[in-house]
């Protein structure tokens, strides 16, 4: 699967760009489906109407509102109690999931809950997370960010790619996102770290990571 891991969205043309690269077609002849699941576990944006606003395409950051050809929702907490042949043919057809923000930690235990988690290698669509929907790629997320507390503890996401997200860097509305506190989450993570600003996004193709930016970004630790 090609991930295109973002901290705000689709927000600039470079970052629209690698998008419609990793497609291999324009966004009006692509299919997608957002996920709005994160949300619901972070205080600031869920339930109500900010889920809303995602998953109608009015929010402030670039993910639904692109002009897809067409647009659905898959709700991971659903999924268990309904049939896999209700909702997986649909995930192989679509050209990509929309991965909302919200909590890491709380989207990372629907997706193993739900079996999208399972699902996702295998996948040909482009995963575009932003903010929580790209961390939980990660092995874990650091302490920094632990807000839900998954049933198992700890920190521990997805694995799916071999190294970490600090999003929103230096972004007004979150003062405690500065470069001095990326750097000590870096610190205690046991895998490389990339901290974006919303202008920044990390492109993920068979395993290579590569930055694309119109604002600015640091990685710690080895390069990739």
């Amino acid at each position: 699967m090609k991930f295109l891991l973002t901290s705000g969205g689709i927000n600039n043309k470079s970052i629209q760009d690698a998008l419609v690269g990793m497609l291999g077609k324009s966004i009006a002849d692509s299919n997608a489906l957002c996920i709005p699941t994160a949300m619901y576990g972070h205080p600031w944006v869920g339930p109500g109407v900010k889920a809303w606003e995602f998953i109608s395409g009015k929010e402030e950051n670039p993910m639904v509102n692109l002009g897809w050809k067409s647009i659905g929702v898959l709700e991971l907490t659903a999924l268990p109690s309904i049939s896999e042949d209700r909702w997986v043919p649909l995930v192989l057809e679509t050209d990509v999931l929309l991965v909302a923000g919200g909590d890491a930690l709380y989207l990372c235990h629907w997706m193993r809950q739900s079996g999208l988690a399972d699902l996702l290698p295998s996948l040909q669509a482009v995963y575009v997370g932003m903010s929580a929907g790209s961390m939980v790629l990660a092995p874990n997320i650091g302490g920094f960010f632990v807000g839900w507390t998954p049933p198992s503890g700890g920190d521990e996401a997805l694995g799916l790619v071999d190294f970490a997200i600090f999003p929103h860097l230096d972004h007004e509305m979150l003062p405690h996102n500065t470069m001095a506190s990326a750097e000590s989450w870096a610190a205690g993570m046991q895998v490389p770290g990339y901290a974006i600003d919303d202008q920044t996004a990390i492109k993920v193709i068979d395993g290579a990571a590569e930055v694309v930016s119109e604002g600015h970004w640091k990685l710690f630790g080895p390069s990739l």
